[in-house]
C-alpha cells in the first residue's frame, strides 16, 4: 500500500472501535469503492470543528452558547442528570424515560490515569447548583470503582455549596456491576432511572 494509505489507514485506526482490519476496510471504500463521497466527507469534518462546541451550560455538544436540550424551555431544569461523556447522554435520551436536563463531566475521577477534579467539567456545576435552580441531582455514572469515587466527590463538595434543599439520588437498578450508561438498552435505563435511589 502507498504511504498516503498507510497513514489515512492509522488515523482511522484511532478512532473508538475502529481495529486494523476495520480501518484498513474504510479506508479501501472510501478511496477505491467510493472516492466521489471523500469530498463530502471532508467538508462535513471541517465544518464540524469549525462549528461544534461545548454547551457552556452542560458540556454537551452545540452550535451555538447553548445545546438544544439546555435550550428547550419543555425540559425540567431542576433536575440534572449527571453523566460522564456525551454517548451517555445520546444513550439517556434514545430511551425517551427522562426529560430533565443534563451535565456532562467529560470523564470521571481516576488519580491512576491523571483525571482530577480539575480536569472535570465541575466549574459549570457548581454554578449551576449554586444558582438555586437544581433541585434534584442524579448521578448516572458508571457503576466501577472511579464511578463511584466521583459519585463520592459530587456529593462531599457540590450540594454542600448549594444549601442542604438539593436531592441527591443514583441510578444503578438494572445496570450490571462495572457496566455504564452507554451500553445498557432503553429499556434496562428506563428502569435505572425510574428505579434511582438516594445516595448517601
Amino acid at each position: 500500500m502507498t504511504p498516503a494509505f498507510e497513514k489515512l489507514q492509522k488515523h482511522l485506526k484511532q478512532l473508538p472501535g475502529l481495529g486494523y482490519r476495520s480501518s484498513e476496510r474504510i479506508a479501501l471504500h472510501l478511496l477505491v469503492e467510493k472516492p466521489a463521497q471523500l469530498p463530502a466527507l471532508v467538508t462535513a469534518l471541517e465544518e464540524a470543528a469549525r462549528a461544534v462546541r461545548r454547551c457552556t451550560r452542560c458540556g454537551n455538544l452545540a452550535e451555538t452558547e447553548l445545546c438544544a436540550i439546555c435550550a428547550d424551555e419543555r425540559r425540567d431544569r431542576s433536575v440534572v442528570c449527571v453523566v460522564e461523556h456525551v454517548p451517555d447522554l445520546v444513550a439517556i435520551e434514545r430511551s425517551g424515560a427522562y426529560r430533565g436536563s443534563y451535565h456532562v463531566l467529560h470523564g470521571k475521577l481516576s488519580p491512576i490515569h491523571g483525571v482530577g477534579p480539575d480536569e472535570l467539567n465541575l466549574a459549570a456545576l457548581r454554578a449551576r447548583m449554586e444558582s438555586g435552580e437544581v433541585g434534584e441531582l442524579i448521578l448516572a455514572l458508571s457503576n466501577d470503582v472511579e464511578g463511584e469515587a466521583t459519585c463520592h466527590y459530587l456529593t462531599e463538595h457540590l450540594p454542600a455549596s448549594a444549601g442542604s434543599a438539593v436531592k441527591v439520588t443514583r441510578i444503578g437498578f438494572g445496570l450490571p456491576s462495572g457496566g455504564g450508561v452507554l451500553y445498557a438498552d432503553s429499556v434496562t435505563l428506563k428502569s435505572a432511572l425510574e428505579g434511582r435511589r438516594s445516595y448517601s
